[in-house]
């Protein structure tokens, strides 16, 4: 530790309640330049002690403790840097959303991106940004992978296709990216001083249920899909190579997301029911009585950080959900609740194209790493019904397919 930035009397520093921190200078470091060891200390310092107020004090505190502990083993090995994360896909939905609750925090970030569905727009506003800098390139490039990787302390990898209709669009594509593409980075994470990495899979691993019980982290992964397929393949590929890399490797297995963001979705299930509803368009629904668990876009960034900033005898090697037990829904659940704001035409049809039907547990997250969203389907269905009918999402009407995932840059799928 650098004398004079920082002292404390307490018996374990993830006992909050024992600390009193004493900070010298403590002041916005945000995107500030780093001068030598001591400001990489203090700004960790600062950046986690501000979180003491209006967060869980544990989580904050342990943030601390994972901090000084990432900038203990970088001493020994290398240049000690401040927290620099890279996010892979991070121009993309919930990529758009986290990066911008990254740098919220102090944190570096970087994107690396080949805008795959022509979604540059979303990282529009952040390119002049104090600590966001850009990498435009394919995540299977070597060199460009190398570029992306100079001077990053935590890497979350987003970046696949995603989702049923498009890997099945680009089954090779998909198998290339999602599975491939993934092992690549990982491998090229070794020997760079790495702390975290953090994958998001999806719940859709547990394909279709034998059981009413919530599917939890031991369940049998049953995938129904070339999306499933890929992530259930890297996941096997990480959770083995863990047990002895550098860096620290966690598994999100993601709920089907909803809410408002950079990079606008309405091809997922709750957006696009809403929005087709608040549009006055008939709605077609298929296999009304199938269970999914949806997670809003902001408590998926804040899982990720949940876990970069976690101890790492927490995460390690670990696997969670990420959602909450209110947001397990029926698709005629989702209904019911738009429909108790707006009127709408809606017709039921059974045996559609996607067989997935299950439930989710995530009293794992909640309790070994006090995880809990804190948005609902319930408080996010009024919102995107204002947000839609404001005016907000007319270029939906203006270029057909902007606001999903239908296809793919030409130049980008080679």
């Amino acid at each position: 530790m650098t004398p004079g930035l920082v002292s404390w009397t307490s018996t374990p520093l993830w006992e909050p309640q024992n600390m009193a921190l004493t900070i010298d200078g403590i002041g916005e470091t945000r995107g500030a330049d780093l001068n030598g060891t001591s400001d990489v200390y203090a700004q960790a310092i600062r950046n986690c002690a501000a979180r003491m107020e209006g967060e869980d004090p544990l989580a904050a505190a342990e943030a601390l403790q994972d901090e000084l502990s990432r900038l203990d083993k970088a001493s020994r090995s290398k240049a000690v840097l401040p927290r620099h994360v890279l996010v892979i896909g991070g121009a993309g939905y919930v990529g758009s959303v986290m990066v911008r609750e990254l740098l919220k925090r102090g944190y570096q970030t970087r994107v690396l991106d080949n805008f795959l569905y022509s979604n540059s727009l979303s990282l529009e506003g952040l390119y002049d940004e104090p600590g966001f800098s850009l990498v435009m390139g394919d995540l299977r490039d070597e060199e460009v992978l190398d570029r992306a990787l100079d001077g990053v302390t935590d890497v979350v990898l987003l970046a696949s296709l995603v989702g049923d209709p498009i890997s099945k669009k680009f089954p090779d594509l998909t198998r290339s990216v999602n599975q491939a593409g993934s092992e690549t980075v990982f491998k090229a994470l070794e020997g760079r001083g790495i702390h975290k990495f953090v994958f998001t899979s999806t719940c859709s691993n547990y394909g279709m249920r034998d059981s009413d019980e919530p599917a939890d982290e031991t369940s049998d992964l049953k995938p129904l899909s070339i999306y499933a397929e890929t992530k259930v393949g890297f996941e096997q590929f990480l959770l083995e190579q863990g047990k002895t890399s550098e860096a620290i490797p966690t598994v999100l297995r993601i709920s089907t997301a909803f809410g408002l963001s950079h990079r606008m979705r309405f091809d997922l299930t709750v957006n696009e029911f809403t929005a087709a509803l608040a549009k006055g368009e008939a709605l077609d629904v298929y296999d009304k009585d199938t269970w999914r668990p949806y997670c809003h876009v902001r408590d998926i960034a804040g899982a990720v950080i949940r876990v970069l900033e976690a101890p790492e005898e927490k995460v390690r090697g670990e696997v969670f959900n990420v959602g909450a037990d209110e947001n397990n829904y029926t698709k005629a659940m989702i209904i019911d609740e738009i429909l108790t704001h707006i009127d709408g035409k809606v017709s039921y049809v059974e045996k559609g194209s996607d067989p997935r039907n299950y439930r989710v547990s995530f009293a794992k997250i909640k309790n070994e790493l006090g995880f809990e969203p804190r948005h609902s389907v319930k408080a996010f269905v009024p919102e995107l019904i204002e947000a839609v009918r404001s005016g907000l999402y007319l270029r939906s009407e203006e270029i057909p397919g902007y606001y999903g995932n239908y296809d793919v840059r030409e130049e980008a799928a080679a």
